[in-house]
């Protein structure tokens, strides 16, 4: 894990406002790395410049208060929310995480009239099935 650590990705805004910031089951860290170093370091590498995490893990309760999917990856600590610096150089994060093919499902989140989202959803799962499904909302 160069870029990033397993503190940002069990941390938000969220979590911190409701004190709902106490660690993840070490099922969930592992995963955390997995994704950390299959997907999110070689993007920073890619991209050159930070990457914000604004959503890792999440546990259930976290989870339902966000307004998460029932089965969200997050839970499991597969997936993470992330931005750049705007929305233009989010779309960009999405367009290079799909050239470098490591992902399970990528979601270009809250896209505006030109198609650039306001955060990216990007999942991996550790044990090699990755369904490299691309969705925009």
């Amino acid at each position: 894990m160069k870029h990033f650590t397993i503190s940002e990705l069990l941390k938000s805004d969220t979590a911190l406002k409701h004190s709902l910031w106490n660690g993840a089951p070490k099922e969930a860290e592992e995963n955390l790395r997995s994704l950390v170093e299959q997907v999110l370091d070689p993007l920073r590498e890619r991209y050159g410049k930070p990457i914000r995490v604004t959503s890792g893990y999440r546990c259930p309760k976290l989870n339902n208060l966000v307004g998460g999917a029932p089965n969200s990856q997050h839970m499991r600590g597969e997936a993470a929310d992330i931005v750049a610096n705007n929305p233009e150089d989010n779309l960009l994060l999405g367009r290079l995480i799909e050239a470098l093919g490591k992902f399970d499902q990528l979601i270009y989140e809250q896209c505006d009239k030109h198609g650039n989202p306001r955060w990216i959803h990007v999942s991996y799962k550790p044990n090699g099935w990755n369904r490299k499904q691309v969705l925009t909302t």
